[in-house]
């Protein structure tokens, strides 16, 4: 997940905190010492306890990838090590307002996209096959609301013309509009019910099932 580090206009910098909060990672501004949770971007302790950092859009894709398409783009050059984490025991998840809902990567297999609806705002979910890249769309256009599906690696209208890149969200037709990236970050299902105890479980056949 990608937050904007500002708080009334200025840069902060954030740093691991190294304990947990929730059971997830927490980390300290260096300007005034506040304490923030990761999953939310909250401030939970210290001076600025109670400010959110905004939730910015973001893609899980190859860099190969990525830099087809964004050619001047620049990738921090530093140290890593593959990631512990298996995407197949984690959730997708969509916040916006005060509504949320969780979609199980396993479920999200079966279809390719999760056509959704949180705080009245219409989603899609998308991942793609027999990999790791995953995007969040508005399914919003000005003149109508799309509902998608998977086609040969390129998302399709149902009972419509528009076709679009899969994780691009750009379109076939030049005179389509590009469907809008959403935030969206990637939880464990006990994380989510910790941090959205009001929140929503998506499955691909029948409604969505409440965290409690």
């Amino acid at each position: 997940m990608v937050h904007r580090r500002e708080v009334d206009g200025e840069a902060i910098v954030l740093g691991n905190h190294g304990a947990l909060w929730g059971n997830a990672m927490t980390w300290f501004d260096h300007e005034t010492g506040s304490v923030w949770s990761q999953p939310l971007g909250l401030a939970v302790a210290g001076p600025l306890r109670g400010t959110t950092l905004e939730l910015l859009p973001s893609t899980l894709t190859e860099w190969g990838d990525w830099r087809a398409t964004h050619p001047d783009s620049l990738a921090m050059d530093a140290p890593s090590q593959d990631s512990g984490f298996d995407l197949e025991t984690m959730s997708i998840v969509v916040e916006i307002g005060n509504d949320s809902m969780a979609v199980p990567v396993p479920s999200l297999r079966q279809t390719s996209v999760a056509n959704i609806v949180v705080d009245d705002a219409p989603v899609a979910v998308v991942i793609e096959e027999d990999s790791d890249n995953w995007v969040v769309f508005s399914r919003q256009l000005s003149d109508r609301v799309v509902e998608l599906r998977e086609e040969n690696g390129r998302l399709v209208e149902v009972d419509g013309p528009g076709q679009w890149d899969l994780i691009l969200g750009l379109p076939e037709d030049a005179d389509d509009e590009t469907l809008a990236h959403l935030p969206g970050f990637t939880a464990f299902q006990n994380d989510y019910e910790t941090f959205f105890p009001l929140g929503r479980f998506w499955q691909p056949d029948g409604p969505p099932i409440p965290v409690n």
